[in-house]
Formats: C-alpha cells, structure tokens, sequence
C-alpha cells in the first residue's frame, strides 16, 4: 500500500501488485464473507435461522471491522462498531428493497 501511495503522490508509471493474484483475493474473500449469514440455513429453518444469521453476521462484521485496525490507527472497538453500523444499514437497505418488490 505504501508503495502505491509513494507512486500516486510522487508519480510513477507502475503499481505494485500482480492483478491476477489481486483478483482472485478479493474473489475468494467475498466468496468466504458471503457465506457466513447463509451458514445458519444448513441446519435450521424459519425465524431462528434468520435470527441466527443476523446475529452471526453482526459478529463477523465486528470481527472484520476490529481486524481492519490492525492497518488504520483506530482502536480495535471503534473500528469494530463502524463496520457493524456500515453492515447494519446496507443490511437495513437491502431489506427496505426487498419489501418494495415483494
């Protein structure tokens, strides 16, 4: 990351990073990061396995958001919450359209 920043600030003509290796990282973490509310429905149905879901994906949103201040200067809580809120309103979000086409 610093060596992109050094090169975007002082100006370069190459990034560093292998896009192919870039690609398939973010594949693969959005793959793993999205099966994680579907985890519940394997093994229960109806409202528990909703319950169940939102529950486990607050606590993966706040595991993902304390993690992330391992590279920001933010404590580990309040980076932890910020991605809990960020999930909480997409999630929000996602819902209010879903009604509106239901």
């Amino acid at each position: 990351m610093l060596r992109l920043l050094t090169v975007e600030e002082l100006g370069g003509t190459k990034a560093a990073g292998n896009p192919v290796q870039a690609s398939l990282a973010a594949g693969i973490s959005t793959g793993v990061g999205a099966i994680i509310p579907v985890l519940p429905f394997f093994f229960l149905t109806g409202t528990v396995a909703i319950i169940l879901a939102g529950i486990v994906s607050l606590i993966a949103h706040f595991a993902v958001g304390a993690a992330k201040s391992l590279f920001t200067l933010r404590s580990w809580w309040s980076s932890g919450l910020e991605m809990t809120l960020a999930g909480v309103m997409v999630g929000g979000a996602t819902y209010a359209v879903g009604l509106a086409f239901a």
